[in-house]
């Protein structure tokens, strides 16, 4: 289930609440709907309300810290691809080989990471580097030095495969940094029961009906933003998989 179908739901969750305000106070009797009933119901709105804000402050903040991590982790990965690239150029024509294979690995990372072609992360299962990249080290590791520039520049290469190997794992233990289904529902409950307390006490006309739906459609908006920054590489703000696409140039 998708980002949007979710906050799809929660908006239709919230209005539901206040087609059910709306219905309690045609069938609750009218004492039940004193001064006093409505006060303590305005209190304990206000409460949940305050609750509910902080709540949804905090995990929007939370998503976004999360969704920069990532975001700073593929700008590494990039840009330690590149500077692997570069190394090996410089070590010489005995790398060459070495680099074309790096060429090979970049797009079937790109699709573990993106999802493209169905393959998307099963983050429940333990991470598996592929067979190419584990190759590309090896052949990196097996690479004979003939000067004491060449030793340098592959000790250099391989501390840079090493961190590239670490941005990758980071990015697969954070791919399951997802609001927990509990926690959501609890929220979603909160918002169900602001709503019908603001058709509990008060006659619904079109213009209220009008409102409400705004309001619902705005808190809505939050879970839809708080989803969609939690998975960075699916839905509409996805961070983008161009400048590793292109990092390397065809040799």
């Amino acid at each position: 289930m998708n980002a949007l179908t979710e906050s799809l739901i929660v908006c239709g969750v919230s209005f539901a609440g206040v087609l059910a305000g709306a219905l309690l106070r045609h069938i609750l009797p009218r004492h039940l709907l004193s001064d006093e009933a409505r006060d303590v119901v305005r209190l304990g709105t206000a409460l949940i309300s305050t609750i509910a804000a902080l709540v949804l402050g905090l995990l929007i903040a939370s998503a976004k810290s999360s969704y920069e991590a990532q975001s700073g982790h593929m700008k590494t990965l990039t840009t330690d691809v590149i500077l692997l690239d570069r190394l090996l150029e410089q070590y010489g024509p005995e790398a060459k080989l070495v680099r074309v294979h790096l060429r090979s690995v970049v797009g079937p990372m790109i699709e573990r990471i993106w999802g493209d072609n169905g393959s998307r992360w099963v983050t429940q299962a333990p991470f598996e580097p592929s067979a190419s990249a584990e190759g590309v080290y090896m052949e990196l590791l097996a690479l004979a030095t003939q000067s004491e520039t060449q030793r340098l520049l592959k000790g250099r290469a391989i501390e840079v495969a090493s961190d590239l190997a670490r941005s990758r794992l980071l990015l697969f233990e954070e791919a399951s940094s997802s609001i927990p289904l509990p926690f959501l529902a609890v929220l979603v409950f909160w918002l169900a029961i602001i709503f019908a307390s603001f058709s509990l006490f008060a006659r619904l006309n079109p213009a209220m009906m009008v409102a409400l739906f705004i309001f619902a459609v705005s808190a809505s908006g939050a879970i839809f933003l708080i989803l969609e920054l939690s998975q960075p590489f699916t839905g509409l703000m996805q961070i983008s998989s161009e400048p590793l696409r292109h990092a390397l140039a065809p040799l």
